[in-house]
Formats: structure tokens, C-alpha cells, sequence
């Protein structure tokens, strides 16, 4: 009876995360979209090591040269490696597209979570600002912000994230609409909870999820943002690489050196698009009704 006892295998139940985890293992595209965004981090925090030349180095003798073994994705205009330059203007992407949506979270969350809470006059208050600043599109309130705040790359990291504010506070606002009627919350009401306690630590919470799959999608729509503002002379500025001046710079030789706007666009597309597939999965993997 113990040998038999012995052979029964035990099976434990999966905890919330791990079941998230397999959930997200089994979605190929997800994981794809991981793989290429690991991939675009490790390049930009390794780039003065896997970049083959300085990318402000400039050659005459090498001006819009197509690639070769030298120089694999080409020469711009002043002789500059493009290789190089795109490796370092992976930071610049990457850099705003974080920073940006951490500028969102931390302003956004807080005034939707008092707004959802507290409702009543402050909650149209808050509603009424938000509406305005949604009227007008993203893109266009961020080139507004950038060009009153000045050409910088940190200015424009500021501008996407303000921009990009209004829709943390309204999808934090309508989670914990969702949450605070819950029975655990007036449970934790009934029992003396302040209500910042019951805020903090029983609404907040529990709205963690669909913001973390919101800020995914908001990074692949900043780093589209940072290359449209750099591209416009509000982001980074030259000499420094970005993607965003790299397809500003090479529109003006799309005939004779077309390398210099591929490969700074595939840059782009191949991040926005993984973010994306990374986010799509996270939603599925997130959401308890798949």
C-alpha cells in the first residue's frame, strides 16, 4: 500500500503568476516580440562595444558609400557608418520610450486612482481636463509641448509623456470604478480601513494588470513619437544619432543612398512591432476570461 500510495503523482495548483507565465510561453508571437525587444535593449546598452565605429566619425573618402565589408549598412553623407549610428540611436528610442511612459505612470495612475475614488466634483473635474487634452490627437499635442519646452531630447521625452497622460488617467479611472465595489473593498471598509489603506493596498493593486499591457503599447507608440520629433528637429539633436534624423537626413538622398533611411526605418518598425506583439500577449495572458 505505501509502494502504490508512493506512485500516485501529487499535482500542485499553479499561482496566479505562474499561470500568467504559461499562459504568455504559449503565445509564439509574444515571445517573438520579447526575443526582438531583449535583443534592441542588449544592443543599446552593449553599443560602444558592438558598434564597429565611432558613429561621429566622419571620411571623405567614404561619403554615401553603399554597404560593403567595410561598412555593412553604408556610408550617410559626411561618411559617417550608418551600422553605428543605428546601434547608438537604439538608446535614444529606447531611452524615450521608458522614460516617457514612467513620466505617464507616475502622473497618470495617481490622478485617475482620485479621480475613480473620491468621484463626485472632483472626478469631473479631473474628467473634464482629460476629455480636453484627448480632443486633440497625441502626435500633435506632443510637437506642441516639444516646440514650447525646446529642441532636446529630454524635452521630448517630457512632451510624449505628458502627452501620453491623459490615457493612463482615464483607464486607471475606470478600473477602479470597476474595483472599489467589490466585496473585498467594502469588506476592508467595513472593518476601519482608511481609505487611503483601502486605495493603496486593495484598488490599486488589483488595476496593476491592464495598466502594465497599457504601458507596453504606450513604448512602441513614444518610440514612434521620439523618431517623428526628431525627425521634425525637436528630439535629439544632430550630431547625435537617432532614427528619427537619420530618415530626416537621408530623405534628401532616397535616389542615390537609399541604405540610409532602410535600415534606421526597419529599426523602427521591427521595435514598434514587437512591443506591440509584446503587449497583445501580455493582454491575453493577463486576462483571467482567456
Amino acid at each position: 500500500m505505501a509502494t502504490l500510495a508512493a506512485d500516485v503523482p501529487v499535482f500542485r495548483e499553479l499561482t496566479p503568476r505562474q499561470r500568467v507565465l504559461r499562459r504568455l510561453l504559449r503565445r509564439r508571437g509574444a515571445m517573438a516580440g520579447l526575443a526582438v525587444v531583449v535583443f534592441f535593449i542588449a544592443v543599446a546598452l552593449l553599443a560602444p562595444l558592438v558598434a564597429p565605429y565611432d558613429p561621429l566619425q566622419t571620411s571623405w573618402s567614404a561619403v554615401r558609400k553603399a554597404p560593403n565589408a567595410m561598412h555593412a549598412f553604408g556610408t550617410d553623407e559626411i561618411g559617417r557608418d550608418v551600422a553605428s549610428r543605428v546601434i547608438f540611436g537604439a538608446r535614444a528610442s529606447l531611452l524615450a520610450g521608458l522614460v516617457s511612459v514612467c513620466i505617464s505612470l507616475s502622473l497618470g495612475v495617481p490622478i485617475g486612482l482620485l479621480a475613480g475614488y473620491v468621484s463626485g466634483w472632483v472626478d469631473s473635474l479631473i474628467s473634464r481636463i482629460t476629455d480636453a487634452m484627448l480632443a486633440c490627437p497625441f502626435l500633435i499635442l506632443a510637437i506642441a509641448l516639444a516646440a514650447f519646452l525646446g529642441p532636446s531630447l529630454t524635452n521630448a521625452m517630457i512632451a510624449i509623456g505628458i502627452s501620453a497622460t491623459p490615457i493612463f488617467i482615464r483607464l486607471t479611472r475606470a478600473q477602479v470604478l470597476a474595483v472599489k465595489v467589490e466585496d473585498y473593498v467594502e469588506a476592508a471598509r467595513a472593518v476601519g480601513n482608511s481609505h487611503l489603506r483601502i486605495a493603496l493596498r486593495h484598488v490599486l493593486p488589483n488595476v496593476v494588470a491592464p495598466l502594465i499591457v497599457q504601458a507596453t503599447l504606450a513604448i512602441a507608440a513614444a518610440v514612434i513619437a521620439e523618431a517623428s520629433l526628431s525627425f521634425l528637429g525637436l528630439g535629439q539633436q544632430p550630431p547625435a544619432p537617432s532614427w528619427g534624423s537619420m530618415l530626416n537626413t537621408a530623405k534628401n538622398y532616397i535616389d542615390n543612398a537609399p541604405w540610409m533611411a532602410v535600415w534606421p526605418g526597419l529599426s523602427i518598425f521591427l521595435l514598434v512591432l514587437s512591443f506591440n506583439l509584446l503587449g497583445d500577449g501580455l493582454r491575453d495572458a493577463l486576462d483571467p476570461r482567456r
